[in-house]
């Protein structure tokens, strides 16, 4: 008679740690951008030698952090309407991702102090690259100024959006508002003639 194998568990449990591991260290990271392993761990409910195992390096750990949070607003933002007049498609692009921008802030810092930037840039390229498009729609029909690469207007949201999220956690913009202000101001520098 044979013995009934343990892998399976094992496996579910390994993926279980992970799955803490990850969540504890989008959370922490998301308030604390220089939260320590040890600090990820304990909130994982994990030892540092589970979370090494799994994880072999801080930075690995702040990666698969960034890299599930960016996941996570793929799927949200995959399923956006963005037909229709530009201007309303980036209305509906600020209001359903800003607040994410807002949520993962400190993550964000986190992984541009532990990562090489062009990694943070390849981990970053789908959103960015929604943007860009809408952005590019918008200047082939004449509904937002073409004298500025779209490069550099993709590169004014991001910015305007991590400025507001900034705000919003220091208390000097209330959530509820930022993204109707964020349209109007982003629409006000995109304007043809503007």
């Amino acid at each position: 008679m044979t013995r009934p194998s343990t892998k399976p568990t094992r496996r579910a449990d390994a993926q279980h740690n992970v799955e803490r591991i990850l969540a504890a260290a989008v959370s922490c990271l998301g308030r604390d951008p220089d939260a320590s392993v040890s600090e990820i761990a304990q909130a994982a409910g994990v030892g540092r030698v589970t979370l090494y195992g799994h994880f072999p390096s801080r930075d690995a750990l702040v990666e698969a952090a960034l890299t599930r949070v960016l996941a996570d607003g793929e799927r949200l933002l995959a399923g956006l309407d963005l037909t229709g007049d530009p201007r309303d498609a980036l209305r509906v692009l600020i209001g359903s991702s800003w607040l994410l921008i807002a949520q993962s802030s400190a993550l964000l810092e986190a992984a541009q102090a532990s990562l090489p930037p062009n990694r943070v840039h390849e981990l970053h390229a789908e959103p960015a690259r929604r943007v860009d498009q809408l952005i590019r729609r918008g200047q082939a029909e004449g509904v937002f100024r073409a004298d500025l690469p779209a490069t550099w207007l993709t590169s004014v949201l991001h910015h305007l959006m991590k400025g507001a999220a900034t705000d919003v956690a220091t208390g000097q913009l209330d959530r509820a508002e930022a993204p109707r202000l964020i349209s109007e101001t982003v629409l006000a520098a995109y304007r043809v003639g503007g």
